[in-house]
């Protein structure tokens, strides 16, 4: 697994007009957490997004798999900050200088989405280290303090409810969590979506999970996809670690800063 990038993969994404630099967060930013709000970006990765962010024509957004709310408090996120921000997979947005962008949902959705929090919960009550969490279109499983037996319960008995009352619903799986959602955008809509808005002419994202493979895939020719960490993937470099993609974005942010100089 390579833990440096030569320049010569990067420089492509340091002369081109309108950079988009994608990022997911959790496991690519921040370390994974067993508390999920307690997880912030390690150090040398907020300053190289910051650095990035700062330079003309760049432009940074965090997709995540978070509910827009959760992922403003993580990253810390402010009114004023330039980032863009692109929660639940890819339903909510936040657009500097105009705020959040969310979808009206109607009124039979949410409804569902309560009930099955609820029976999720119910369900889980006895299972130690599940946790039902709930987020802005569905719910989530969390299982990273539980036991396996407990992890592997947790998920039969909401796969069942799921399947039962929403059969319609999205099933993606990640690092110690099932999520079920009634919307059924992914990461690949939301960098789409971000292409789109911020008229970007080539893409770098980068993410650590089975839910960033949509994204990676998505890319195309004059744009980079970053695994972090081990894994089956369709990125075309792997870095080792969060420590690593840090040297990376700071490497970009150094030759991108060169050419706009």
């Amino acid at each position: 697994m390579s833990t440096t990038v030569a320049e010569d993969t990067l420089e492509p994404l340091a002369r081109t007009p309108r950079l988009l630099v994608a990022l997911d967060f959790d496991g690519t930013l921040a370390p994974l957490e067993n508390e999920p709000m307690d997880a912030r970006m390690l150090p040398a990765a907020r300053t190289a997004v910051e650095e990035l962010a700062a330079l003309p024509e760049t432009v940074v957004a965090l997709v995540s798999g978070r509910s827009l709310v959760d992922l403003r408090a993580i990253a810390e996120h402010r009114d004023d900050s330039s980032l863009w921000l692109a929660g639940s997979h890819g339903a909510e947005y936040w657009e500097p200088g105009s705020g959040a962008i969310e979808p009206d949902d109607a009124p039979a959705d949410v409804a569902l989405r309560d009930r099955l929090r609820r029976h999720a919960e119910e369900a889980t009550a006895g299972l130690e280290g599940v946790w039902i969490e709930p987020k802005t279109f569905g719910l989530g499983v969390h299982t990273r303090k539980a036991t396996a037996a407990a992890a592997s319960e947790a998920h039969r008995l909401v796969d069942a409810i799921v399947s039962d009352e929403a059969p319609h619903w999205r099933r993606r799986t990640g690092h110690n969590i099932v999520e079920y959602a009634f919307r059924h955008e992914g990461k690949d809509s939301a960098v789409r979506t971000l292409r789109e808005r911020t008229h970007a002419t080539a893409v770098l994202f980068a993410g650590d999970d089975t839910t960033d493979e949509d994204a990676l895939r998505s890319l195309g020719t004059g744009d980079l996809g970053v695994r972090v960490g081990a894994g089956e993937t369709s990125a075309s470099v792997t870095v080792a670690d969060i420590a690593a993609f840090a040297e990376l974005l700071a490497l970009l942010a150094a030759l991108r800063g060169s050419q706009r100089q």
